[in-house]
């Protein structure tokens, strides 16, 4: 008995090694525009996003956010189901189709709105959290408990897109002059399921490319205090990206701070003014120390609760 235990204990061993070898063959690009690196395979098994990456299923435990948004992990996660009426999650082999029971519903709701715009039929849902949250082993350094989703800017045409389809396809861009302005790709259909998202009560924040913004304010008519929460962000044209609010019954889960009061058009405009002329560099200081590269997470960096819900079934 002893024997098979050993042997058992090897073989996931290995399993969990190959794992993590394999998710860290490819580096991705971060939400700030920037490629990660590789990380040695032997360095992540002594890092959080080593040890959140190689968790395949959710803990068995209460829904619960614990943490920030860039720092915290995520107990008792609700996956979103691959295929719905109105949605395909995106890019299965990267298990990122989870998040709190919120989020799961949040998603499902908007996807309900997408399919009433001319040409969609709902939504194609890109990454939302890890099975049980925290750092990720490539890409983001958000989405880590399980309030964060991408939305592609793709007209979610084809709902019965096979699992090879999901992993092949593309999203398309829609900014041109390097984010200044939107393209022939953007249509009214995207500025109203982006209003729909940020109408959300739940919703705190929703990134995208500073001329989407831009086009967005000078299109809308009505009520404009939705614009608030859409937030001009480096990258953000292949897809929106939404975040939302700690739910109130989450006391171990901690809000970023609200945006500035207003519109928020006057920012979004001074952005792309900057991307068309861009400010002089600021001069280095000689005697400034040389920029570090910025360390990886580990769990003891994280609420102490996560360390928990790394143990949990």
């Amino acid at each position: 008995m002893t024997l098979v235990r050993r042997n058992l204990a090897l073989i996931t061993g290995l399993v969990t090694a190959l794992f993590i070898v394999a998710c860290a063959s490819t580096a991705e690009v971060d939400i700030d525009g920037t490629t990660r690196p590789d990380v040695d395979p032997a360095t992540l098994q002594n890092i959080a996003k080593g040890q959140f990456g190689g968790k395949r299923r959710a803990s068995i435990q209460d829904p619960a956010p614990l943490g920030g948004y860039a720092r915290g992990c995520l107990a008792g996660a609700e996956q979103l189901a691959e295929t719905g009426p109105t949605w395909q999650a995106m890019r299965l082999s990267r298990n990122r189709n989870w998040g709190h029971p919120e989020l799961v519903d949040f998603v499902q709701k908007l996807s309900v709105k997408a399919a009433q715009q001319p040409g969609w039929n709902g939504l194609y849902v890109g990454d939302m959290s890890q099975p049980r949250g925290g750092p990720m082993l490539t890409g983001h350094r958000s989405h880590q408990i399980g309030l964060d989703a991408d939305i592609w800017m793709l007209p979610a045409s084809n709902l019965g897109l096979s699992v090879s389809e999901r992993e092949n396809i593309s999203s398309i861009s829609t900014r041109r002059a390097s984010g200044a302005f939107t393209n022939s790709n953007w249509t009214r259909a995207h500025h109203e399921i982006i209003k729909a998202a940020a109408q959300d009560k739940r919703t705190a924040r929703i990134f995208v490319f500073p001329g989407a913004k831009v086009q967005m304010c000078k299109d809308e008519k009505g009520d404009r205090a939705w614009l608030n929460k859409i937030r001009p962000w480096y990258g953000h044209h292949y897809h929106f990206h939404v975040r939302l609010a700690c739910p109130r019954s989450a006391r171990g889960c901690t809000d970023q701070a609200a945006p500035p009061p207003g519109d928020g058009c006057a920012d979004a405009q001074e952005w792309v003014n900057n991307i068309l002329n861009p400010p002089p560099p600021k001069p280095r200081d000689p005697n400034a120390p040389a920029p570090q590269p910025r360390r990886e997470l580990r769990v003891g960096d994280l609420p102490q609760q996560c360390a928990g819900v790394l143990a949990s079934r």
